[in-house]
């Protein structure tokens, strides 16, 4: 029923994407988003070395025969990557879709994703940077409204406004997400005229999500309030999950503390060792208001498969009204 030209273009079952997570899309998560039906996207910042990230890619490659895609950051951060090393490794892999996301739109990588042609989706906030990029040859724009967990960018303009101004501006397929937890979320992002949904936050509470129990079962019990804004005051706001760590940033933040301060709590170490050690406050999770929705720990598949099931049946009952 939900054939439209994301699926299509990407060849998977189902119009849906797995959000990009650092330190969650491993290769075996991102496999297992592959394999349920939707896209899964392995998240490239994970590793410090050419080396390691090819050895990734070929993990991929060794656990599903599905279409997958590679993250590429353009987020300024701690650990520099030469990203262009990072796609030789695809364009040697022979990987066919690259996904971008970052503060600007990649002018010096754009050209070498379209010679061996790969199929380039590129992630913003807004319609201005939508309709930069699609200028300079992107295949399919991704938006997030600011529900979404993660990076919101400085616009602040939600989901149900953001997805249908993207899509009557832009030519190019659109994927869009942002709070997206369940079939009614997903059939709605689809109204609002984009042919694909992400889904991040609701990944997270899967069994197959490589992160701690603890972490899993309290994102169940979470609501729709347990999320806050923090690093806006170092213009790279993100929505997280409130606990300890968010607390402590947002208080630095409100001190005008310096970079380096801030830095030390959402470093990406301290949230690597939350997801392996099971405790809760040692450092953030990027958590949309989604969350609100997430009541149980489903496998990948029967997530995705419930997803398009809910979505289905309400689709018809709204055509038979």
């Amino acid at each position: 029923m939900f054939q439209t030209k994301i699926t299509e273009m990407l060849g998977i079952k189902y119009p849906i994407v797995g959000g990009t997570m650092m330190w969650i899309m491993t290769p075996e998560f991102t496999a297992a988003v592959s394999n349920a039906g939707a896209l899964g996207i392995l998240t490239s910042a994970m590793y410090e070395s050419r080396e390691t990230f090819a050895e990734a890619v070929d993990r991929v490659l060794d656990l599903t025969d599905r279409p997958f895609a590679v993250n590429i950051n353009l987020f300024p951060m701690m650990r520099p990557i030469d990203n262009n090393e990072y796609l030789d490794v695809l364009i040697e892999k022979g990987v066919k879709i690259v996904e971008t996301s970052g503060h600007s739109a990649p002018a010096d990588l754009c050209a070498r994703f379209k010679e061996p042609g790969m199929i380039w989706i590129h992630k913003c906030v807004g319609i201005r940077y939508a309709l930069k990029v699609q200028d300079m040859g992107a295949d399919i724009i991704t938006v997030v409204g600011y529900e979404n967990g993660g990076a919101t960018g400085k616009l602040d303009i939600g989901t149900l406004v953001l997805v249908p101004r993207v899509a009557e501006s832009v030519k190019v397929p659109l994927i869009g997400g942002g709070g997206v937890s369940d079939g009614r979320g997903f059939l709605a992002v689809l109204a609002l005229g984009a042919q694909g949904v992400i889904i991040g936050t609701r990944l997270v509470a899967t069994q197959e999500a490589p992160i701690h129990e603890n972490l899993k079962k309290a994102l169940v019990q979470a609501s729709e309030l347990d999320t806050m804004l923090i690093m806006r005051s170092i213009g790279a706001t993100h929505r997280v999950w409130v606990n300890a760590a968010a607390n402590k940033c947002a208080e630095l933040e409100a001190g005008q503390a310096d970079l380096d301060e801030i830095l030390k709590v959402v470093a990406g170490e301290k949230a690597k060792m939350m997801y392996e050690e099971g405790n809760l406050d040692v450092g953030i999770i990027s958590c949309g208001q989604g969350v609100g929705m997430v009541h149980d720990i489903p496998t990948v598949k029967e997530l995705f498969d419930g997803i398009i099931s809910q979505a289905t049946d309400m689709a018809k009952r709204l055509s038979a009204n």
